[in-house]
């Protein structure tokens, strides 16, 4: 089976170098023929310094590269069994690739969106036969993360499904099935940990720094929130906390921040600015940070139990099974365990008690609980029985 790529951006380039290390033939197109050149110098870059690096030998490096092709037409794709898209976020532009793709492929072919929250029954709903559409969610770098989410639209075939999951699988990854709703499983289930961080940050109970410090030191994350903002962008993680605020009717669970959109409007991006919540210029003053033991451990009980919330109404209205959830958020996000599983070892009483706390402090519906912790709850039962 030959595989399409349509972007050859950072995501697409990565899925292109995946397929092709699994011993597929793979065709990239991009109607930007200089982003063309550049993505395939990147990837004999890549390969070269795996090479160098002893992940891969010279042969293997010679043989990834020469099963993939960037070409500079869409024809170019009428023998290919499965086309991913990896192009902008931006729903009428994706619809019009489907609908051009559509009639070059062959009747077999399946036609796959990489959005990260777009609709993909939306974008499926343009095509002649949308049974065939889905999603194959990729984490950036491609090559790097373990985890894909596969997202069937309303219209999508089950053996399609079942098709595009085992071939990713055979990719060496680990692939879950998600609902097609907003942010499907990580995107959705990871909003409080940026959200609630920036709004404990805004209230002025900590600086950026403390509770990137409690996150990380007392909570076992890799990366604290706003550490791990700055270096995705705060541009780029703006627009998809606002994607998914909309794509929910503006639940006010995920409301976007006045502190993160003031950063983006001043051009205060995060690494790639030099400057974001953090000042990354040489020379620049150390940031406020009070290591305080008793604050550093309200903060992140306060974040982990909205984020076991959202994770405990994901499994309530069916997004996902309960392993793929504590899967895709070990997996895509590389938390230290499993959400549903830290709610047991919390304790699900405690969690609901922590959340009806915080509701009727704010009076808002942003701290409502999940009426499936509260009856677990009320049951006493755990997600995960002895």
């Amino acid at each position: 089976m030959q595989i399409g790529i349509i972007g050859s951006g950072a995501m697409g380039s990565g899925i292109a170098q995946v397929a092709a290390a699994a011993g597929y033939e793979v065709i990239i197109f991009d109607n930007n023929p200089d982003a063309l050149e550049r993505a395939k110098n990147n990837l004999l870059n890549i390969l070269n310094r795996l090479a160098e690096k002893g992940k891969i030998s010279d042969a293997e490096a010679k043989a990834i590269f020469g099963r993939v092709y960037f070409v500079g037409s869409v024809f170019d794709y009428k023998n290919c069994g499965l086309i991913i898209e990896a192009i902008v976020e931006n729903l009428e532009i994706k619809k019009a690739v489907f609908d051009q793709i559509e009639d070059i492929v062959s009747k077999d072919c399946i036609l796959a969106t990489n959005t990260s929250s777009l609709s993909v029954t939306s974008i499926a709903g343009v095509c002649k036969n949308p049974e065939r559409v889905l999603g194959i969610h990729f984490f950036n770098p491609a090559p790097l993360m373990q985890l894909v989410e596969i997202i069937p639209a309303v219209q999508t075939a089950p053996q399609v499904v079942d098709t595009a999951r085992k071939l990713i699988d055979n990719w060496g990854k680990l692939t879950v099935l998600a609902k097609d709703t907003p942010g499907f499983i990580v995107n959705r289930v990871a909003r409080p940990f940026y959200g609630e961080a920036l709004r404990i940050y805004e209230e002025g109970f900590a600086s950026p720094a403390t509770i990137d410090w409690a996150m990380t030191t007392i909570g076992g994350f890799k990366m604290g929130p706003f550490t791990l903002m700055d270096f995705i962008g705060n541009d780029v993680n703006y627009a998809v906390t606002e994607s998914v605020w909309s794509s929910f009717f503006y639940d006010p669970r995920y409301k976007p921040s006045f502190a993160q959109k003031r950063l983006m409007e001043a051009g205060w991006l995060g690494r790639k600015s030099g400057r974001g919540y953090y000042d990354y210029s040489e020379g620049a003053p150390e940031p406020d940070l009070v290591k305080n033991e008793t604050l550093g451990r309200d903060i992140f009980w306060r974040i982990l139990v909205m984020l076991i919330n959202e994770a405990a109404d994901a499994l309530y209205l069916g997004i996902a099974s309960r392993d793929d959830l504590d899967l895709a958020m070990t997996k895509g996000v590389n938390y230290p365990k499993g959400l549903l599983k830290w709610a047991d070892e919390t304790g699900i009483a405690h969690c609901v008690e922590t959340l009806d706390r915080l509701s009727d402090e704010y009076r808002e519906d942003r701290y409502r609980c999940s009426p499936l912790l509260r009856k677990m709850a009320r049951e006493g039962r755990r997600f995960y029985q002895d």
